[in-house]
């Protein structure tokens, strides 16, 4: 039976101790998988998906970013990396965590999967760090047009000049949500985008450390960190030689049904990237992980991981 453990590292922030959990099998570890969560969310969201990997061998680790599930200090910090910097401390804590793990399992495969904001840290985190994954999961993932970045980014700047970082802002939440429901109308919920479980929604709904609002600084760091990312001579200081698996829905609204996804792999294609998968599945909304076909997800992502364990 698989144990889930509870503890803390320290966060880049030098702040802030960052909770962790980890999913350990109750046979011998083939391998790990490291998961990054998105925003307004946290770890134990990926229970689920966990321990079917964790039956299949592998120890599954995964951090609260900062400002998000428990390694936050009060509600202020919900949403919020840091003042300055965020991005940096959000991705070095990712760091931080694999070098831990790995350093107690330094012989096994080490994979991660990234969703929604943390594909945009695991992207980032293969620019910065480019030959430490066996492979990767990007989930979730989209690409604003330059352009746009800027534009959100100017706004963000003056909203938190205006409201402080760790102010909320009506214009920067419809920036940042606002259109992802307006394809599942008549909608249920504000959160249809999700997934099309109703389950699953009421739940992210009832959660009290899911749906916050983004804070000013939180919103900026993101922008940043995806214009980073979006860069081709960024993408380009990747490893070339690591596996890729693009996955999503194709009525994901943060990949534009799809389109963002496509437009994401083809700049990594660009770059001289070799193993490239894109699997988009019918209908799927943005929770591929939490989706009515799940089960068939699992089942796809622990493939291509075995795949790649050779």
């Amino acid at each position: 039976m698989t144990q889930m453990l509870e503890y803390f590292i320290p966060s880049a922030d030098g702040a802030h101790q960052l909770h962790i959990r980890s999913w350990l099998p109750d046979t011998k570890v083939k391998a790990i998988l490291q998961i990054a969560h998105g925003v307004a969310e946290h770890s134990e969201r990926y229970n689920d998906f966990a321990c079917f990997m964790a039956e299949k061998g592998f120890l599954v680790v995964a951090n609260d970013h900062l400002g998000h599930g428990k390694s936050v200090k009060n509600d202020s910090e919900l949403c919020f990396f840091a003042e300055e910097k965020g991005w940096e401390f959000a991705v070095q804590d990712v760091e931080n965590l694999r070098k831990d793990t790995a350093d107690k399992y330094p012989d096994l495969p080490y994979f991660m999967l990234g969703h929604s904001m943390g594909s945009f840290i695991l992207r980032t985190h293969l620019i910065k760090y480019p030959s430490v994954f066996k492979a990767a999961i990007i989930s979730g993932t989209g690409q604003m047009p330059p352009f746009m970045l800027k534009l959100a980014g100017f706004i963000g700047n003056n909203q938190k000049k205006k409201l402080g970082a760790k102010g909320h802002s009506d214009l920067i939440q419809k920036l940042a949500f606002g259109s992802y429901n307006k394809g599942f109308e008549p909608a249920r919920t504000p959160f249809d985008w999700l997934t099309r479980d109703n389950a699953i929604v009421d739940k992210y709904i009832a959660d009290p450390l899911c749906g916050f609002p983004f804070t000013t600084a939180l919103f900026l760091d993101m922008m940043g960190g995806m214009e980073f990312i979006g860069k081709q001579e960024n993408i380009e200081k990747m490893n070339k030689e690591t596996p890729i698996l693009f996955l999503s829905g194709d009525k994901d609204p943060v990949g534009g049904n799809g389109k963002q996804v496509k437009a994401v792999k083809e700049a990594f294609e660009k770059a001289g990237c070799k193993d490239i998968t894109l699997q988009l599945y019918p209908e799927g909304r943005h929770e591929m992980l939490n989706e009515l076909n799940k089960e068939e997800v699992y089942a796809f992502v622990y493939e291509f991981l075995k795949s790649k364990m050779k």
